[in-house]
């Protein structure tokens, strides 16, 4: 069983990797690259901080990560991502959303009482 499994994983392998490549392996493997580098920002950014936080940067990465993501899934007609990436990528915009309007609204009070600071 081990030997057969040692034969054919190469095989698979060449299949995926080397078969089956166009530029849309590339673009999903830059996809895939991108979207993951969000939690190495993510994980500076604390390490730095000295607690877990969470950059504006992470969200945009997220959202190109995602977007990327979700156009290999219609390209190669993949469902699974489709509706993983959609539903996701529906959310770091949503959390985007929210993080500007709290910026905003803070603004406004800061404007309004400038001897707040903070």
């Amino acid at each position: 069983m081990l030997i057969q499994l040692a034969h054919d994983l190469p095989a698979y392998f060449y299949d995926v990797f080397v078969t089956r490549f166009d530029f849309w392996l590339v673009f999903g493997i830059g996809a895939q690259l991108v979207f993951g580098s969000r939690f190495i920002l993510q994980w500076i950014a604390s390490e730095r901080a000295g607690r877990s936080v969470m950059p504006l940067s992470f969200w945009f990465l997220s959202i190109i990560g995602g977007l990327m993501t979700l156009v290999y899934g219609f390209v190669r007609r993949e469902p699974v991502i489709i509706i993983g990436q959609g539903l996701s990528t529906g959310i770091y915009l949503r959390n985007l959303s929210m993080i500007f309007r709290e910026r905003r609204q803070r603004g406004a009070e800061a404007a309004q009482d400038p001897a707040r600071t903070g």
